[in-house]
């Protein structure tokens, strides 16, 4: 059973639907997972839920599934219907629980995966939302001192008819330049940031996005494991529940969210393709590291593959987490750092004509 890819869906727009993704799914298919182990008929459990859903347009999604379902479609069909809540993994996992009538203990794995991950990204943001609102201080801060400070030192050297320091002058010519030509340079901010986000949406710029991104200084290394996390976790949760190997491919090549990992992955399906095993088909790729590939290759060998991607998820879930302990008791000082470099620095400029005065009087 082929499957779609999820940027060539035809999506229905839900609003807040990453939200929902976040916040309102793991929850709510933890209960689904509870009420239907409990013996309670699927149409049933759907209408318990919706009365309990507080956000509106899930509540709708909830209700949209029901009726389908009521109307006599399966369950993972009628999930189909809301892409933007309901992805591959999570749909295809749900048809192979109905096929295999193990729908109440699949729904659980997909519970028990979707709160893992969910855990994973609020580390992740969580360990990145200190530096981001410091470097807002930091570019505030410094935006103040060019359009309002700058501007009355420069009138006052311009006063006395000196030569300023060439550092002094660069900042009096940003001042000058951000000052009058502000709606250009908020322009010029606005078209970068607009043609960034445009060019991400192509598949040739996502790809060069995400390399660059795996080659940076220590963010790299921090993507690559989130997503090598992320291969071994779904790839385990999709074995485990019956979807074939290929099938699996498709779905954990968008599910690892790094474009250069999900093309090796669909490269290596074409190997699988032909009977290889999927540790020799990515011996080679330095994205995946030789101890994963060797876990692997042990697993296939052993014939318990999802135990040794349960392993190598848990591992790289530890390494995410070390790496990201390590980044924050690193980052506040850096941080302290970088802000007094650059406010002291533009202090220093600000002044050093002040300096160079006191010195021709002192001679």
């Amino acid at each position: 059973m082929a499957v779609a890819s999820q940027g060539k869906k035809k999506r229905a727009r839900i609003p807040g639907a990453k939200k929902i993704r976040g916040k309102e799914l793991p929850a709510f298919t933890r209960q689904l997972a509870a009420m239907l182990s409990s013996g309670m008929p699927v149409v049933q459990t759907l209408n318990a839920l919706e009365e309990q859903v507080a956000n509106k347009h899930f509540k709708n999604v909830v209700a949209g599934v029901r009726v389908q379902i009521e109307g006599g479609s399966s369950f993972s069909d009628a999930l189909t219907k809301y892409p933007d809540i309901f992805d591959d993994l999570y749909v295809n996992m749900m048809r192979a629980g109905e096929i295999g009538g193990l729908l109440a203990e699949t729904t659980a794995r997909i519970a028990g995966y979707l709160e893992a991950s969910e855990k994973l990204r609020r580390k992740v943001v969580s360990a990145m939302t200190y530096p981001v609102i410091v470097l807002c201080i930091v570019f505030g801060i410094t935006a103040g001192i060019i359009l309002f400070v700058v501007p009355k030192f420069a009138d006052i050297y311009g006063d006395m008819g000196a030569k300023l320091p060439a550092p002094t002058q660069f900042l009096v010519n940003v001042s000058h330049v951000t000052r009058h030509y502000s709606l250009y340079v908020a322009a010029g901010i606005v078209a970068l940031v607009v043609a960034y986000g445009q060019y991400k949406k192509t598949e040739g710029g996502a790809y060069a996005i995400d390399k660059v991104r795996l080659k940076m200084p220590i963010v790299g290394e921090l993507t690559q494991k989130v997503a090598l996390a992320r291969f071994a976790s779904t790839f385990a949760q999709l074995m485990r529940s019956g979807v074939p190997i290929l099938q699996s491919l498709d779905i954990v090549s968008f599910a690892v969210g790094n474009k250069v990992l999900g093309s090796i992955l669909m490269k290596a399906k074409d190997f699988v393709e032909r009977g290889e095993p999927l540790s020799k088909a990515i011996e080679k790729e330095k994205n995946f590291p030789r101890m994963l590939v060797h876990m692997l290759s042990a697993g296939e060998k052993t014939g318990r593959v999802e135990d040794m991607l349960d392993k190598i998820s848990e591992f790289y879930d530890d390494e995410v987490e070390a790496m990201l302990a390590g980044m924050t008791s690193l980052i506040e000082p850096l941080l302290i750092v970088v802000l007094g470099v650059v406010v002291g620095g533009i202090v220093i400029c600000l002044f050093m004509p002040i300096f160079k005065m006191h010195e021709i009087v002192s001679m």
